[in-house]
């Protein structure tokens, strides 16, 4: 799987702008969010009467100097990093977008899927719009840009809600305003938080903490935030009693230091690794992560069980992406180039490995292939997820059905697999348990094949969910 997209919005005092421009805090917080996207980086401020923009392809030092990042002077602004779920890896789809209109302009940073954009687009299209990228973010804009011709601020916004479906968390920076928009059933995460001379929003609180800000708390489901000077208005747009918040966020995609809805990231995975050893004991002599998303797990089993937590894998942090791949002999090279083994801490011994998840099954193949290598006597695959059997729609790139390998192996088959000794995945009622939120609160979809909206072709076990519905009394 990979990582989704982060974004940030900065409102910074008047006063404090000069000292502390938006620029340089959208610029810090991105860093804290480099791990929700790798591809391309974009940051858009108002500057005066004009927006003014800096977006290219790679990391976050990679695309900025402090030169360019101080020339966007102002105290308002847009921060994205991305991954590409829907739309092509190219400088056009990279984030913030922005779109001018009659009366101003419109800029968005984006994290999630559309589930309808597709439909939405095609709409917009015979009306005459043309789209210059191929993401959803720009349907958005573009439903925004032409409810704004009818409307206000926050009426625009909740009509375009109303219209999406799928899963957003947007900062929108409207002409001179901020808003912080999640979608009515909070898939992505989203929170507010305050900082010295400013606010600030971001897709996770440790973007607050590398400000060293203060969280305020997270956008509500089918919450819009307005944020002026004076603080954060909550405009309640739908009914905020229907989340849906994606598990892979405490599994593998947040950092292990994010508060998400008011869990602990690190408290989850640790408790995950408590459930894991409960369910899935055995007789081993030491307990061994996949770095880093394992590592938390690793030592809840090893609390837990009393095994030895030991480090039997090294990860290469530095390393970027291994895109020259021409056969297999590359592939396995690439494998070591980004985790190497601790022979000594191997070598004859019993290992549980424990990592967040299998997709396909070739890089845990690999990497237990390497363990073994090494001199480990057994290994045991523990796997801090259950079983992913089904493709996501609302935000991950994850492999299709017919990738997925316990889509049609059992458990058996996919221990065999991966060659492991044993293989014990968490049951969704202990992942249920580690996250600490009630099970019609989250989304199981890729583990259940039931999905929390309606798409075309998978089943809905929440009928009563439509679009339709979520609309308030007015």
């Amino acid at each position: 799987m990979k990582e989704e997209c982060g974004v940030v919005g900065v409102l910074m005092h008047d006063a404090d702008a000069q000292a502390k421009p938006a620029s340089l805090q959208i610029y810090y917080a991105l860093y804290a969010l480099q791990h929700r996207g790798q591809e391309s980086t974009g940051i858009t401020v108002k500057c005066g009467e004009t927006v003014k923009s800096i977006k290219g392809m790679g990391l976050v030092p990679e695309v900025y100097s402090k030169e360019d990042i101080l020339k966007l002077k102002g105290n308002l602004g847009l921060g994205h990093v991305r991954y590409s779920t829907t739309g092509d890896s190219n400088i056009e789809n990279c984030q913030p977008l922005m779109v001018n209109y009659k009366s101003g302009t419109v800029a968005i940073a984006h994290n999630g899927n559309l589930v309808n954009g597709r439909e939405l687009r095609d709409e917009l299209e015979s009306e005459g719009r043309i789209f210059i990228t191929n993401s959803d973010t720009e349907v958005i804009a573009h439903l925004l840009v032409k409810e704004m011709l009818k409307r206000d601020y926050l009426g625009s916004i909740k009509a375009v809600m109303s219209r999406l479906k799928g899963s957003y968390s947007l900062a929108l920076m409207i002409d001179d305003r901020l808003f912080a928009a999640r979608d009515p059933l909070g898939f992505k995460p989203l929170c507010i938080g305050e900082i010295s001379g400013g606010y600030v929003v971001a897709s996770e609180s440790v973007a607050i903490d590398t400000l060293n800000g203060e969280l305020t708390r997270d956008v509500r489901p089918g919450e819009v935030v307005e944020i002026t000077k004076n603080g954060f208005e909550s405009h309640q747009m739908f009914n905020e009693k229907n989340a849906a918040h994606c598990v892979f966020e405490y599994i593998y995609f947040a950092r292990p230091d994010s508060i998400i809805d008011g869990q602990l990231v690190y408290k989850v995975r640790e408790k995950i690794g408590r459930e894991l050893a409960r369910e899935h004991p055995v007789e081993a002599d030491m307990v061994s992560p996949v770095p880093d998303s394992g590592i938390t797990s690793a030592i809840g089993y090893s609390e837990e069980s009393g095994i030895d937590y030991r480090e039997g894998l090294m990860k290469n942090r530095y390393i970027g992406r291994t895109f020259i791949l021409p056969g297999q002999a590359m592939r396995e090279t690439a494998v070591r180039l980004k985790m190497n083994t601790i022979s000594e801490n191997l070598k004859d011994r019993r290992v549980i490995l424990v990592d967040d998840s299998i997709v396909r099954g070739t890089t845990s193949r690999r990497i237990i292939e390497m363990v073994r290598k090494a001199g480990a006597k057994e290994i045991h695959a523990r796997i801090g997820s259950p079983a992913i059997i089904a493709p996501c729609y609302l935000g991950i790139d994850m492999a299709t059905r017919d990738e997925l390998i316990a889509a049609k192996k059992s458990v058996d088959m996919v221990k065999d697999a991966i060659v492991a000794d044993s293989l014990g995945y968490l049951s969704i009622d202990g992942l249920v348990r580690s996250i600490g939120i009630d099970r019609n609160e989250l989304c199981l979809g890729c583990l259940t094949e039931l999905y929390p909206v309606e798409i075309p072709g998978e089943k809905c076990h929440r009928k009563q969910l439509k679009l339709d519905e979520f609309k308030d009394e007015d």
